[in-house]
């Protein structure tokens, strides 16, 4: 499991990455907001850990923003305060769970995999639409111009994951771990299921570009070489 520890006092951020790595997640950090934005937008992660109190912006604006951005990663807000008023701050931000400091390591990893468990947040089950493709997560169903496509499990989480990050160049390496969830090791089985895809969204499967150096990307112009 993949979590990005977003968490400005060194010794805090210190103390959980060295205990989640013992836990054997693997583990990416940042100490402010902009960093944590960026590293959640560029690659997949399971779980979200957020301390509110960052020092360029506060946990509940970034939350707000990746939700804004489609990152439907679960996310834990951490903070220091651990009123009401903040707990329903935080959830109506997009946040899946709250944690008050101080807390007991035990408790954090816990509600990790409590909230991996749960899946992905629901604030954004609504339907992706890209060119003639729609996705609804909420139901699994495809369609291409109002036509739906059969497609099979794997299919489907593949091309979501295109969709939700559509005109992004995604590597094969975290495709492959956003969808199998487990590194790729040189495997193939990725460009099979992209032929698969193709053939299935028919006309529409020429926006499923490859790109050069390992990657895919959804796009209706020309692919980044």
């Amino acid at each position: 499991m993949r979590v990005l520890i977003a968490e400005d006092d060194a010794a805090t951020r210190e103390l959980i990455e060295r205990g989640l790595r013992e836990e054997l997640f693997r583990v990416d950090t940042a100490g402010d907001a902009t960093s944590a934005e960026a590293r959640a937008v560029e690659r997949a992660y399971d779980v979200i850990v957020l301390d509110v109190q960052l020092p360029d912006h506060d946990g509940f604006a970034v939350c707000r923003r990746l939700r804004t951005r489609g990152i439907d990663t679960p996310i834990l807000l951490l903070t220091g305060r651990g009123g009401v008023k903040d707990r329903v701050r935080g959830l109506d931000a997009g946040a899946d769970d709250y944690l008050a400091k101080p807390f007991a390591f035990e408790e954090l990893v816990a509600r990790l995999r409590a909230v991996t468990r749960r899946g992905r947040t629901r604030h954004l089950e609504t339907v992706l639409s890209y060119g003639p493709v729609e996705l609804d997560p909420r139901v699994r169903t495809v369609t291409v111009e109002g036509q739906p496509v059969l497609t099979s499990h794997t299919e489907f989480r593949l091309l979501e994951c295109l969709m939700r990050r559509a005109e992004q160049t995604i590597s094969r390496d975290e495709l492959f771990e956003r969808v199998w969830d487990r590194d790729s090791n040189g495997s193939n089985v990725i460009d099979v299921y992209v032929s698969y895809l193709r053939k299935k969204l028919g006309p529409a499967g020429a926006m499923l570009r490859t790109v050069r150096r390992g990657g895919y990307v959804l796009t209706k112009g020309f692919a980044p070489q």
